[in-house]
């Protein structure tokens, strides 16, 4: 069981949301503003938040700017805006995944436990330690070290960055990625896209010249160890 916060200011929203999160078994905690979200979070951590952009005075992106500078928490958030600048607007400040309203309440449940399996660490067979020269990932501890000194990474970004090392060589496609790497079907391909420039600027020497996480144009894209 984990423990989900929903934020959002829709009362039959946070509901609706709630119980099929429940449902899943997960323990829910619902507020309907930022200032409330962040008083939860700080009395007690949930491990995953479910977080609507649109919110009353503090807005979804300060208020997961505030939890992200404290925790290492996955985000799941919500939105009316359905415009692939805004989605992307999500991705790239780091959140684990993004679902626009009007959604389905049982594929937000999948996809809150696809994230938290991820986060967790649960279902994967992926070696403890993978290396690249001077990259380290180290899964027990849930670190990455270049150079040995730690990265920053995102749940995701962790997740992407996993994958890749531990299959060197091998093209995907941003739909392989999707369903390995996110565990989704069906899915916008410009997530992938968003993580794979987020995860170079992070590797890479030279962000718009790399060579480790490389573009496979027309394909997808590969890990090439040194």
């Amino acid at each position: 069981m984990a423990r989900v916060l929903v934020v959002d200011d829709d009362a039959t929203v946070r509901e609706v949301v709630a119980t099929y999160l429940r449902a899943h078994d997960h323990e829910v905690e619902e507020v309907g503003d930022g200032e409330s979200a962040l008083r939860a979070m700080a009395a007690r951590s949930a491990d995953l938040v479910v977080l609507d952009l649109m919110l009353p005075g503090i807005d979804g992106l300060e208020v997961y700017r505030r939890i992200r500078a404290e925790l290492d928490v996955p985000v799941v958030m919500l939105t009316a805006r359905g415009g692939e600048s805004d989605r992307v607007a999500g991705l790239e400040i780091g959140a684990d995944d993004y679902v626009t309203k009007p959604f389905s309440p049982r594929e937000l449940a999948l996809r809150v436990d696809s994230v938290l399996r991820r986060s967790l660490g649960t279902g994967t067979t992926l070696p403890d330690v993978l290396t690249d020269g001077d990259l380290v990932v180290d899964h027990p501890r849930r670190t990455v070290t270049r150079a040995g000194r730690p990265l920053s990474l995102t749940g995701r970004e962790y997740d992407l960055l996993r994958f890749l090392l531990a299959h060197p060589g091998t093209t995907y496609s941003r739909d392989e990625l999707l369903q390995q790497v996110w565990g989704w079907s069906v899915g916008d391909g410009s997530t992938v896209t968003v993580h794979v420039r987020r995860l170079r600027e992070k590797v890479e020497e030279d962000p718009t010249r790399p060579d480790r996480l490389r573009t496979v144009w027309g394909v997808g894209y590969l890990w090439e160890n040194r």
